[in-house]
């Protein structure tokens, strides 16, 4: 099981992890735009199959061109490296 981690060293790493922020949740947060539907399907797809292989799953929305991910691991009650390692893969990405 992975350690949650303080929000203090959520907020050292949020720095350097571009448009992510600690939402009220005290989840990981963030929001893409994309040109289409058809774009955001894609990259949804993408986060999916590297989700599927690290056995870590985003909680997501989209409508349209829109994606809304939150990221935490439930079973440590909060925001753990898992989430962390997401969101750079997400990052990684939508460069």
């Amino acid at each position: 099981m992975s350690k949650k981690l303080e929000n203090s060293e959520i907020d050292t790493i949020l720095a350097d992890l571009d448009g992510w922020d600690l939402n009220e949740a005290g989840k990981l947060s963030c929001e893409i735009e994309f040109d289409d539907f058809k774009q955001a399907f894609a990259f949804m797809t993408q986060v999916a199959l590297e989700a599927e292989q690290k056995g870590h799953h985003p909680e997501w929305y989209n409508v349209y061109n829109q994606v809304d991910i939150q990221l935490t691991t439930h079973d440590a009650g909060g925001v753990t490296d898992k989430d962390i390692q997401l969101a750079k893969f997400i990052n990684a990405i939508t460069a």
